[in-house]
């Protein structure tokens, strides 16, 4: 029967860890077995040599030795088997200096020479070993056996069987198995743990899974139009695809670092960290609009997806200004009507004269009106837009008026942008109030875009809050977010090196001042110079 790998993590992380735990087990308990048959080994050889010490030093054996015969019956061979008996030794043999035995267990080898050699001892060193004799394999010892002056009389030899030391060796293995089999099973326990936890962490999936996983996930993150953040726990970047890295203007090399190191500080720093909360979160990054939208993950980190807005931003911008030319040209159309209307009846009249007056009137202070914004702001985009907005703010029942001061050369680098920032500040001054003033200066190569409004103002701790991105207290239209306005206008300035601020009007009202740095052609502005 064939056995197959399981394909699943978590079973095949358990068999890996039950195979090495068991392996590992086996190892030790053979390392441990090892040594230990050694020493057991040299316990008995010293055992051996204690006992062949003690009887070496019985008194009265030397002289039993040189004064008698051997014999079975023998006073040596008696006091030998009483010490074997005593101490449970294999034999103890006792010879003279010749190598014949005196003492034996077996006492028909009694006057024989011993079948080992005993020159060691009988030069009168001591010795232990593992040999094998008459008797079998043996732990023996041999000392010398001297008389009282110190010489050389004989030899004493005793062996200990070594089965006993096998017997002992075997007799701890029972005891060895239990301690390892407690250890493979705590480590069997513990590879379960382990692997139930990879188990859910993994949700029971096989490595080719997760790896064909990685290869989707790979694939659709990097292809996927919407920006794709994620960050760990720590506020870490640890997926950044190439969306997100096209709309935040960061690099491969920012996955792992913190967020706060790759991103200045502001509202998307903000947006992206989770301290503000709310789904669809506005912001602006480097003059682009994005839809922020941030869901947290099992382990504290989370995932945020950004949408590039700023073309539909822009597209509503737009429809904003037809809605405005529309309401300018429906003003106008209204006007031209009731003109018209009295011009006929003036000819209805007869009052022929009357009613050439009244067109040559109407045409002069139009053509005036239109002449002095044009000859104080030459630029025509922005002297269309504040005619333009002159005749939506008179439907309006407000006025919008040209500050005399208002001086602005024809040198302006991109007009696109002054359109966005006076068009924004005018349609929300025009919201709250009836009085609208423009001013349009030249500083050098800067330009300086001042509107002041009579509605009821700004307070100080809000003059920060409404530049913020998403911060409106207008209902948005169908079409897009409010809360996008000023914030733009106020990264234009900052695109431009300048800045954007709002301060009370003198009599109530409020001030928006935008500065913008090199926002005018230096060498042209000269030209202009000259030619005056």
């Amino acid at each position: 029967m064939r056995i197959h790998w399981p394909r699943r993590v978590f079973a095949q992380v358990l068999l890996t860890q039950v195979a090495i735990t068991a392996g590992v087990v086996m190892l030790v308990t053979g390392l441990f077995l090892a040594p230990l048959s050694h020493e057991l080994d040299n316990q008995t050889m010293r055992r051996a040599l204690s006992i062949a010490q003690t009887t070496a030093a019985e008194p009265g054996l030397v002289d039993q030795l040189l004064n008698t015969e051997p014999s079975p019956t023998g006073p040596v061979q008696a006091e030998a088997e009483r010490i074997r008996r005593a101490t449970g030794a294999l034999y103890i043999v006792v010879m003279d200096t010749r190598g014949v035995r005196w003492s034996h267990t077996e006492t028909d080898r009694i006057s024989k020479h011993v079948s080992t050699d005993p020159s060691t001892a009988l030069s009168g060193r001591e010795i232990m070993q593992i040999d094998i004799g008459t008797l079998g394999r043996s732990a023996r010892a041999k000392v010398p056996l001297r008389d009282r002056h110190g010489t050389v009389v004989g030899a004493v030899s005793v062996g200990i069987a070594y089965k006993s030391v096998r017997q002992g060796l075997l007799g701890t293995i029972p005891a060895l198995l239990q301690y390892a089999g407690a250890a493979l099973a705590a480590g069997v326990v513990a590879a379960l743990a382990v692997s139930r936890r990879l188990q859910r962490s993994t949700h029971g999936l096989a490595f080719a899974d997760i790896s064909a996983l990685l290869d989707e996930r790979e694939a659709m993150l990097h292809s996927i139009r919407e920006a794709v953040l994620a960050l760990d726990a720590r506020g870490r970047i640890r997926l950044l695809n190439d969306e997100a890295q096209r709309l935040l203007d960061l690099t491969p090399e920012a996955v792992g670092r913190p967020l706060g190191d790759v991103l200045a500080p502001g509202r998307t720093a903000e947006v992206l960290a989770g301290r503000v909360d709310g789904a669809n979160l506005l912001t602006v990054c480097r003059g682009r609009v994005l839809i922020a939208n941030r869901m947290p993950t099992g382990d504290g980190g989370a995932v945020v997806t950004l949408r590039d807005r700023t073309e539909l931003e822009l597209l509503g911008r737009e429809l904003d200004s037809t809605h405005g030319l529309l309401d300018a040209l429906r003003a106008q159309d209204h006007e031209h009507a009731n003109r018209l209307h009295t011009l006929l009846g003036l000819l209805e009249l007869g009052r022929h004269e009357a009613a050439v007056e009244f067109v040559t009137e109407v045409t002069d202070g139009h053509r005036a009106s239109a002449e002095q914004v044009a000859e104080r702001v030459s630029d025509p985009l922005l002297s269309a837009l504040l005619v333009g907005k002159a005749a939506v703010a008179a439907e309006r029942g407000a006025a919008l008026r040209v500050s005399p001061a208002t001086r602005l050369p024809d040198v302006v680098v991109d007009p696109r942008d002054l359109v966005t920032v006076l068009g924004n500040l005018i349609d929300n001054a025009l919201d709250v109030a009836t009085l609208v003033e423009v001013e349009l200066l030249a500083e050098g190569a800067g330009a300086v875009l001042r509107v002041s409004d009579n509605g009821p103002g700004v307070p100080v701790a809000m003059r920060e809050r409404i530049f913020m991105e998403g911060w409106s207290t207008k209902q948005s239209p169908s079409h897009r977010e409010r809360g996008i306005g000023l914030a733009l206008v106020r990264r234009l300035a900052e695109r431009y090196g300048g800045s954007a601020r709002v301060t009370a009007r003198a009599g109530g009202g409020a001030v928006f001042t935008v500065v913008l740095p090199e926002a005018l052609a230096v060498r042209q502005l000269s030209e202009a110079g000259g030619a005056k």
